[in-house]
C-alpha cells in the first residue's frame, strides 16, 4: 500500500511511519510544517498528488490544558480538519483511519468503556476529539487509544524518569485510571487495521489498567528503585491545578479487537520495562 501520515513528527507518528515502513508499504510521513491539516485546500493538493491508499491522522492538538484557553484553535484541528481530512479521503478514494482518545469519556461509569458506550466528554479536548469522529463517514476508521507513551515526545514515564534523575520525588495522583498505551505496539496495530482498511471504531490500548500513581509506581520499579519513593496524592491536590478536568475512569475494553478475532497488544507492564530499558540506553 502507499500510505499517508499527517503529524509524522508526533510521538505517536513517529512510530506509525516506522512500522509502515517495516511492514513494506510506500510510506509518506507529513509534519505540520510539511502539511497544516487545517489549511483545506493544501490537504487536497496533497492527497491528489500523494494518491495514498490509506491516510492515518495522527495529526492532534493534544494540549489538554491549552484547549480551555484556545477552543477554537483545538477545534479547528480536532474537529473541522479531521472533517476536511475524510472529505478529501472520499474524492480521492483513499481510506482514513483517525486517531481518537479516551477523554470522550465522562469517566463517572463503573468498570471499562466499551465502543458501544455512550461519550460524554467534561473538557473541550474531549469535546473537539468526539466532534472530529462524527465528522466522519462511517466507512472509515477511528482509534480510540489512551495514556500514550513512547521514547520520543513528552510523556509521564519520561517525566518521572527525569524527576528520578534530579532527585526530585514523584508525586502522582491515585484517582485517574486509565490503559497505558506504548506507541510502538500501537503502531504496528494501526498498519494491520489500515491494510484490513477495517472500518468502524475501536478501542486500543495495551492490557492493563493503572492509576497514574501506580504507573509511576512502576516506572521507578522498572529502574531498580524502591517504589515507595512515589507519593500519592489527589487530584484536588494538584499545584497548580489543572485547567481542564479529568476523567476518573478511562479505562478503554477492547472489545472490537476480540469481536473481529484481532489480537490485542500486550500488557502495559512488559512494554514499560521495554520502554524504560530503550531509553536508559539512549
Amino acid at each position: 500500500m502507499k500510505l499517508l501520515i499527517t503529524g509524522a513528527s508526533g510521538q505517536l507518528g513517529v512510530e506509525v511511519v516506522a512500522a509502515g515502513a517495516v511492514s513494506g508499504h510506500d510510506v509518506v510521513g507529513l509534519d505540520r510544517k510539511s502539511l497544516d491539516i487545517t489549511d483545506v485546500a493544501a490537504v487536497h493538493r496533497t492527497i491528489e498528488a500523494v494518491a495514498p491508499d490509506v491516510v492515518i491522522n495522527c495529526a492532534a492538538f493534544t494540549a489538554v490544558d491549552r484547549c480551555e484557553t484556545e477552543p477554537q484553535a483545538a477545534g479547528a484541528v480536532n474537529h473541522h480538519a479531521v472533517g476536511e481530512l475524510g472529505e478529501a479521503c472520499d474524492v480521492f478514494l483513499a481510506h482514513l483511519l483517525h486517531v481518537s482518545t479516551d477523554y470522550v469519556f465522562a469517566g463517572d461509569k463503573v468498570g471499562p468503556y466499551i465502543e458501544g458506550d455512550e461519550p460524554h466528554p467534561i473538557n473541550v479536548y474531549g469535546h473537539t476529539k468526539l466532534a472530529g469522529e462524527h465528522a466522519l463517514d462511517p466507512r472509515h476508521t477511528v482509534v480510540r487509544t489512551s495514556w500514550l507513551f513512547g521514547a520520543s515526545g513528552n510523556n509521564a514515564v519520561r517525566h518521572v524518569m527525569g524527576q528520578v534523575e534530579r532527585g526530585e520525588t514523584p508525586r502522582f495522583v491515585t484517582d485517574q485510571r486509565g490503559c497505558p498505551t506504548f506507541t510502538p505496539d500501537l503502531a504496528p496495530k494501526l498498519i494491520e487495521l489500515a491494510e484490513l482498511r477495517a472500518s468502524g471504531l475501536f478501542h486500543i490500548t495495551n492490557q492493563g489498567e493503572v492509576s497514574w500513581f501506580e504507573l509511576a509506581r512502576e516506572v521507578v520499579a522498572a529502574l531498580g528503585l524502591d517504589p515507595d519513593i512515589v507519593q500519592p496524592i489527589l487530584s484536588a491536590d494538584l499545584h497548580p491545578s489543572h485547567a481542564a478536568r479529568r476523567p476518573a475512569n478511562s479505562v478503554l475494553d477492547n472489545t472490537e479487537l476480540v469481536a473481529r478475532g484481532l489480537e490485542l497488544l500486550g500488557p502495559h507492564d512488559e512494554a514499560l520495562a521495554r520502554l524504560v530499558t530503550d531509553l536508559i540506553e539512549r
